[in-house]
């Protein structure tokens, strides 16, 4: 299906000021938005409210508003220009909930603007949470038990029927803003009216809570033809009960089976097809019971999400670049692979490498913060490391984070015990993968951290074998250490200012620099080309690693 030539001028909504928990990844699917528009001919004209973003230069777009999110906004943006169609799937949920307003409105209707990528039926099934909760059952996807509250009362006649522990979700609400867990019966009073309150249409789900469940998130893109393609799939390291946002991430998935991972493939394709009128991009998130592998499905987003740049930079496929070109009407086969330049849009990347996201947090600029984590989010900003393994990449990750950290872990003794570690690490915070790591230094064992956390194993089992390592190096001075022990060192992600604190001697990060370059312990190049170099690639980009 060609592009459609009726659309001739688009209107983009953005995601407005960045804040803690709303972080600027939407403003990166706006940028590629408008520039695979206007690779089309297509007027773009764009609103967002914040200046302070790439998004709003005025090279961006044929006409930037900084203007308000609101509708007296868009209507004024409606009358000054002449606009066919209106792109509101990146910007987050800010932009969805403002479509669904003006919609409601007639405004979009009152000047002859369509919506593309997305209608608003699809937006009221995925973010409304009953409508999501009935799609789901017909369709046969399992949910967890759950009912929609639109007051107080009802909240509290649903949580006695469910039981504890719960969880509470607002509906049209952007980074778990409102949710929250609910352990016993006197917590459920405050956290049901800080949800009625933070949804701009009062009302919660009142859901069993799934806590030390695995997460999963997979990035989808569908056109008009209803051809899919998975892009990526995302593994949480933390189980349940951390919101997404605030979790480390790891792609691809690492601890899936195989059966699991078809099962989950096919899933997320029907939930993304059963949405109705809808092209483009898609988030659809998982939560599995660790003991049986049994699945539940926990939301769809019809919308490029924060998960989306990480899942873009991570394969190299441009998600909101190819989606907005299926928002105006393109089917996936008929556009290219942007990296090989020969092969089509219609493919599912393959990677040769592993991604590690790590959030940032600043709770050491807001004193008095509670820094546990939980259902909304409170990074303001995340890394992405790329490594072959995930120990090289979780370490080039923290080395990463502008903190005090030098790769996984501060040096220096830990002020605390293995037990009281352990127990530490019980409640989810923003240091809980250092005091993982210090806690294998002092002898806790994998199967004691994990039932701790909940985390997979297979995780704690990567970062024992960066204690293990540590611990081995402590061993020997710069002039001792076995040349393949420095090898697997730099294999393994650790940083030369990183082997120099942990060497028993006096020796700077320039003296293993130059002792590992003596040894031809040189960083090498490899590609992200989408298909693991299975064909040529035109516009790849390269990571560093310690390999041949």
């Amino acid at each position: 299906m060609p592009r459609d030539k009726s659309i001739k001028s688009v209107l983009i909504i953005g995601s407005g000021p960045i804040i803690i928990g709303q972080a600027c990844e939407f403003d990166y699917s706006g940028s590629q938005a408008a520039r695979s528009l206007r690779e089309e001919g297509i007027e773009v004209i764009l609103i967002n409210s914040n200046p302070a973003t790439i998004m709003t230069d005025p090279m961006m777009a044929d006409r930037v508003y900084l203007l308000p999110l609101t509708v007296e906004s868009i209507e004024q943006i409606l009358e000054e220009n002449k606009i066919d169609a209106v792109l509101p799937t990146m910007g987050g949920q800010t932009a969805l909930n403002l479509c669904k307003e003006a919609d409601e409105l007639g405004i979009w209707e009152k000047y002859n603007c369509r919506m593309i990528g997305v209608d608003v039926a699809a937006i009221d099934t995925a973010e409304d949470r009953e409508k999501f909760r009935q799609l789901m059952v017909k369709i046969g996807i399992q949910v967890a038990p759950s009912r929609v509250a639109n007051s107080f009362l009802e909240g509290k006649e649903f949580a006695q029927e469910i039981g504890f522990p719960l969880v509470i979700r607002p509906s049209f609400t952007l980074g778990g803003t409102g949710g929250g867990f609910v352990h016993t019966k006197d917590d459920l009073d405050a956290a049901l009216d800080k949800g009625l309150k933070a949804s701009p249409i009062h009302e919660v789900l009142v859901e069993k809570a799934v806590l030390g469940w695995k997460e999963y998130e997979l990035e989808l893109l569908r056109d008009q033809n209803d051809n899919v393609v998975i892009i990526c799939t995302v593994e949480n390291l933390d189980p349940m009960g951390v919101h997404t946002g605030d979790s480390i991430t790891v792609a691809p998935a690492m601890t899936l089976s195989d059966t699991s991972f078809q099962d989950m493939r096919n899933k997320a394709i029907l939930m993304m097809r059963s949405l109705g009128n809808f092209a483009g991009g898609c988030n659809v998130q998982f939560a599995q019971n660790p003991e049986t592998e049994e699945l539940i499905a926990v939301e769809i987003n019809p919308r490029v999400s924060r998960s989306s740049a990480l899942a873009s930079k991570a394969t190299g496929y441009p998600i909101a670049k190819i989606a907005a070109k299926l928002a105006i009407g393109y089917s996936l086969d008929e556009l290219k692979n942007q990296i090989t330049m020969t092969t089509s849009a219609y493919f599912e990347p393959a990677l040769d490498y592993v991604i590690v996201k790590v959030p940032r947090w600043n709770f050491d600029k807001f004193k008095g913060a509670n820094d546990t984590l939980g259902l909304q989010m409170k990074s303001v900003g995340e890394v992405m490391a790329i490594g072959r393994s995930f120990t090289e990449a979780i370490q080039k990750a923290c080395q990463s984070l502008e903190n005090e950290a030098i790769g996984l872990g501060y040096y220096g003794k830990s002020l605390m015990k293995s037990e009281e570690l352990v127990e530490y690490i019980k409640t989810p915070k923003w240091d809980r993968i250092f005091r993982i790591k210090d806690a294998l230094m002092q002898g806790s064992t994998v199967k004691s951290i994990s039932q701790a956390t909940r985390i997979d194993r297979w995780f704690i089992y990567q970062i024992q074998i960066i204690a293990n390592m540590e611990k081995e190096m402590m061993k020997y001075t710069l002039e001792t250490i076995p040349d393949q022990l420095l090898k697997e060192a730099k294999k393994n992600g650790f940083g030369d200012l990183q082997i120099s604190r942990i060497l028993d001697g006096n020796c700077t990060e320039d003296q293993v620099y130059e002792k590992r370059k003596a040894l031809g312990i040189t960083r090498v190049y490899k590609m992200v080309d989408t298909c693991s170099a299975e064909f040529e690639a035109k516009t790849p980009y390269f990571y560093s690693t310690f390999e041949n």
